[in-house]
């Protein structure tokens, strides 16, 4: 499918799949791939991109169409979905948390963000490689340490 906006044809793949792994990413704004960059932005055409989690895989951002790929070594940051296991990844680029800090100290950051977020200080949509709050992220690595089924709030 196809629409045209503003004369600029931007291509819309409702399931297209990452051109590394074959799985389904989640479509992300251009402006989170523009934000997170660290090459010229001539670089970027008119189409949908999606976002890669998967930590196996080296892609993080790709066109739903498959023909442009780019890897972390491409980025300004490292993605924490692509180092789950390390401590120093930032886990929230909003307030700079590691995983790390936030399995040490899960509770105090959670609340922090949520602040944050209450404050309007939260820019997860261009400051956040997925494209969206860390939040969940928080929550889901604040119970895994606890060993807990609650969600903290």
């Amino acid at each position: 499918m196809s629409a045209l906006i503003s004369n600029l044809e931007i291509r819309h793949e409702a399931n297209a799949a990452c051109p590394t792994n074959g799985k389904a990413g989640r479509r992300v704004d251009t402006q989170i791939v523009k934000a997170m960059l660290d090459l010229p932005l001539n670089v970027l055409r008119n189409v949908e991109y999606r976002f890669c989690p998967d930590p196996d895989c080296p892609t993080v951002y790709y066109s739903a169409d498959g023909s442009q790929t780019f890897t972390e070594t491409d980025l300004r940051e490292r993605v924490y979905q692509k180092h789950p296991q390390d401590a120093g990844v930032f886990v929230c680029y909003c307030f700079r948390h590691t995983l790390g800090e936030t399995l040490a100290e899960g509770q105090r950051v959670a609340a922090e963000i949520n602040l944050g977020i209450k404050n309007g200080q939260c820019a997860c949509d261009i400051r956040n490689p997925q494209g969206s709050c860390c939040l969940g992220n928080v929550n889901a690595i604040v119970k895994r340490a606890l060993g807990d089924a609650s969600v903290i709030q």
